[in-house]
């Protein structure tokens, strides 16, 4: 009881008061008689955002673990060309190099009959592979950058001490730098994987129908616009909270770093 009236504090009431408020006149005042006919896409858009989503994420985390150590401790032969992918990612919009995979790479690949003839063909024509590309890459260029700050922040002495009591590399690696490093950037590899949502969208443009092209294709066969917008702002809304919530309880599994 306690708890809920900390919580119930007066600009918390009103601001549920108007939300509540908005929530019934868009229900009221609005057409939503068009979801029952776009229902079955509308899911279908939404299964493909969040496919593409976690594909993307996994793949770029898993490419900026080697980059951020490249360039925090590697030699200069690779430090150097890591620091360049992801200056050149992070430097260029995230719509140019999609539109650079797809249509230069998309339309290079035909040109061989050896890649027409092999059984990645059926996959290299659609769209797929290119938008989980070009988000992988974006995302590995961004947080490369991030991790090569965390790992550079873990305090050296730490790996020398486990290295003078004979632990392996590897070990050291996994058990002290990699979770002190990922403790202190989770707050911003969760920003970033909200904002990697926030990107999916752009894949629209090379005929991908996510839930982005499913708002779209409802306003071009009805006219509605505010209603199908409206609805895929809450549905974005539900899913970075998802992230959200995700993202803090890793936090919470994740052992704090030590001073």
């Amino acid at each position: 009881m306690t708890a809920l009236r900390a919580f119930l504090l007066p600009h918390r009431v009103v601001m549920i008061a108007v939300a509540l408020g908005l929530v019934v006149w868009a229900a009221v005042a609005m057409r939503w008689d068009w979801i029952p006919k776009y229902a079955d896409l509308a899911l279908l858009g939404i299964w493909r955002t969040i496919w593409i989503l976690v594909v993307s994420v996994i793949l770029g985390f898993l490419l900026a673990v080697p980059l951020g150590l490249a360039q925090a401790v590697g030699p200069w032969y690779l430090s150097a060309p890591a620091r360049g992918f992801c200056t050149i990612i992070r430097g260029t919009p995230l719509l140019l190099q999609i539109w650079l995979l797809y249509y230069g790479l998309g339309s290079l690949f035909p040109q061989f009959p050896w890649i027409r003839e092999s059984e990645l063909w059926p996959y290299l024509r659609q769209a797929w592979p290119y938008a989980i590309l070009a988000l992988t890459l974006s995302y590995a260029g961004y947080e490369g950058e991030v991790l090569r700050g965390a790992f550079a922040g873990v305090p050296k002495g730490q790996i020398e001490t486990a290295q003078a009591f004979g632990m392996p590399r590897f070990t050291t690696f996994r058990r002290i730098w990699f979770p002190q490093a990922i403790q202190s950037v989770l707050p911003t590899l969760a920003g970033e994987t909200i904002l990697q949502l926030k990107a999916t969208p752009l894949v629209a443009s090379i005929t991908i129908v996510e839930i982005y092209a499913v708002a779209s294709r409802v306003r071009q066969d009805t006219f509605i616009v505010y209603e199908p917008l409206l609805l895929l702002a809450v549905i974005y809304m539900i899913i970075a909270g998802a992230i959200t919530l995700l993202f803090r309880w890793l936090e919470s599994r994740v052992p704090v770093k030590s001073r």
